[in-house]
């Protein structure tokens, strides 16, 4: 009796172990992972600043797929080589779905880039140069001059976006996007309760060729709680204070891009009005973490690339002058000019160099010059 009832237990675990080997979900494929690292060398020549460092600069790992036939799905997790602080790494950077059953419409909800300039939603490796340029830095939510914490271009929220009008060779003329954000970055909460509406629309008269705009309006708040002294007369008593800041956010950007036979040339102009806040890690507690920033309320800036193909999917040439002013006036600006090489060893692999020529007419010594190495690699 014993030896049948472990015969039988043999014969159903069997059974179930085939079963789940052979029986993958049926709402569920497709499911990968993928990743990649870039590691880098810097070398700055900033009087009073110098610096000369090797830095692990990214780090992300992903797991994406696909199910019920119409919804992709992806995580993606980063880690950053802040040798300073490690306060905000490994962080979640991706955390989304999307529902894809109609290319002119496809709704994609959670966590991801903010639909703002060509630059912003780029492969970091295949963006081209040592980083973004700084009006996207500074305006689409990677080091943003709100004084909001940084979020890769990133924040949460719901998108509509698709491709339409297509060519008798397949090939859409139109496409649009627009999403409504909680406007504070990534894994936050709303503070305000107000959202942020972005937006972009661009054609594509010829293969290669797309020309658009964008537009932004929101606005990014902070709370502080706090005590202060407040002297009446000849008496000074301790108060205490909650106090929240609202600041506007009111952003356009003209793009340019054409891309074609492993040629890549690329320019934007990007305009922003609104004030941000003087600190950029506030800490809740104290008056300075609700202090407005002495640059006023104007930014903008431009950069123009081109990235040629010296030995095709091999070899490449690169330029870039990238401009940014965070006071609005061209006279308080900072100008990059950039050349380097990319050497691709395979699909999977870089090696990228770069030279700059930094003009900051923000400093007493505007002039320095920066040198950039990067070796990328992704699977």
């Amino acid at each position: 009796m014993m030896k049948n009832k472990i015969l039988v237990a043999a014969l159903l675990a069997s059974t179930l172990s085939m079963n789940a080997q052979t029986e993958t979900p049926k709402w569920v494929t497709d499911v990968k992972i993928s990743g990649y690292g870039i590691l880098d060398y810097n070398v700055s020549t900033q009087k009073g600043n110098h610096s000369n460092a090797f830095n692990l600069r990214l780090g992300r790992l992903s797991l994406d797929g696909k199910f019920l036939n119409d919804f992709a799905w992806k995580v993606q997790l980063q880690v950053n080589g802040n040798t300073s602080s490690l306060g905000t790494s490994p962080r979640l950077v991706d955390l989304f779905a999307e529902w894809q059953k109609y290319d002119f419409a496809k709704i994609k909800f959670g966590q991801f880039k903010r639909p703002f300039t060509f630059d912003n939603p780029l492969h970091p490796i295949d963006q081209g140069f040592m980083g973004v340029a700084q009006s996207v830095s500074s305006l689409s939510g990677f080091s943003d001059r709100t004084g909001e914490h940084a979020s890769n271009g990133r924040d949460i929220g719901v998108q509509l976006q698709g491709d339409f009008l297509k060519t008798a060779e397949g090939r859409n003329l139109l496409h649009y996007q627009i999403g409504v954000f909680n406007g504070e970055g990534i894994n936050m909460k709303d503070v305000d309760q107000q959202k942020d509406i972005i937006g972009g629309l661009w054609v594509m008269p010829v293969e290669g060729l797309r020309i658009g705009a964008f537009g932004w309006t929101g606005s990014t708040t902070r709370k502080a709680n706090y005590t202060e002294e407040v002297t009446v007369g000849t008496v000074t008593t301790t108060q205490h204070v909650s106090k929240t800041v609202t600041l506007q956010k009111r952003r356009y950007a003209l793009s340019a891009e054409y891309k074609k036979n492993d040629w890549t040339v690329r320019s934007e102009f990007i305009h922003s009005t609104g004030a941000g806040f003087a600190s950029r890690t506030p800490d809740g507690k104290s008056k300075q973490s609700v202090a407005i920033s002495s640059l006023g309320d104007q930014a903008e800036g431009c950069y123009a690339l081109v990235i040629a193909p010296i030995i095709k999917k091999r070899l490449y040439a690169k330029a870039r002058f990238d401009a940014y002013t965070p006071t609005g006036s061209w006279g308080q600006s900072r100008s990059l000019y950039e050349i380097g090489l990319d050497y691709d060893i395979d699909k999977h692999f870089r090696i990228a160099s770069e030279y700059a020529i930094v003009k900051d007419k923000m400093l007493v010594n505007p002039n320095y010059n920066i040198m950039d190495i990067q070796v990328s690699f992704r699977f």
